[in-house]
């Protein structure tokens, strides 16, 4: 199985939080685990944020990020091409998305094509719903 997550769902292998043991344990579960590109820069604003509101101290967000940037080699990143953005477009508007959570939908549902079956990880609710509507098999959550 490809687990595809999106950001909210990938900084949680890094920063201890609410939902990190479900992420865990999905990524155990699957045989792939995929991105988009544009979640490495999502991933680092937050770590950044997270250490200004004084949730990583200097030393642990050096290690966030060097376990990341060791990690990232390890995922299945789909890239942002034409076809992905113009898919995002229609489905921010079919659903009322943010950019970047229509690029993650858009991103998934390139990766499952006509053959593979992916579930999307995340934790927003109305993207959870849009990937629901999608088709796109959820996490159990």
């Amino acid at each position: 199985m490809i687990l595809y997550l999106d950001t909210s769902a990938l900084v949680k292998l890094y920063v201890e939080e609410t939902g990190t043991a479900e992420v865990v344990s999905w990524v155990d579960a699957a045989t792939v685990v995929a991105t988009s590109r544009v979640a490495f820069a999502e991933a680092r604003a937050a770590f950044a944020r997270h250490r200004r509101e004084g949730g990583f101290t200097p030393g642990l967000w050096r290690k966030a990020v060097a376990i990341l940037d060791d990690d990232w080699s390890r995922y299945a990143i789909v890239e942002v091409t034409d076809g992905v953005v113009r898919s995002a477009g229609q489905l921010a508007d079919r659903h009322a998305l943010r950019g970047f959570d229509a690029i993650h939908l858009a991103s998934a549902l390139e990766l499952r094509g006509d053959q593979n079956e992916v579930r999307f990880g995340c934790f927003d609710d109305r993207l959870s719903l849009a990937a629901r509507k999608a088709k796109l098999a959820p996490t159990s959550r």
